[in-house]
């Protein structure tokens, strides 16, 4: 079903159930289609450590360097 943004703002409850049910309900602008009316699909929750045991992170990471420090504030001696 295509739609016009006006009819689509007068009709977005009856727009979002159409959606939902699975019936294709696209929003068009002077007659031109914009965009695709779906709905949420859930991600699901994420799955933190994933990359546990497969990398190493040096002790000295967070130690400063000169050289670097010289490269980004110059020589502050």
């Amino acid at each position: 079903m295509i739609v016009n943004v006006s009819e689509a703002k007068t009709n977005l409850s009856k727009l979002i159930d159409m959606a939902y049910q699975g019936e294709e309900v696209i929003i068009a602008k002077n007659n031109l289609p914009l965009v695709v009316l779906v709905p949420h699909k859930s991600r699901g929750k994420r799955k933190l450590g994933l990359l546990a045991g497969q990398i190493r992170i040096p002790d000295d990471f967070l130690d400063e360097d000169a050289q670097i420090n010289a490269m980004f504030y110059g020589d502050c001696q």
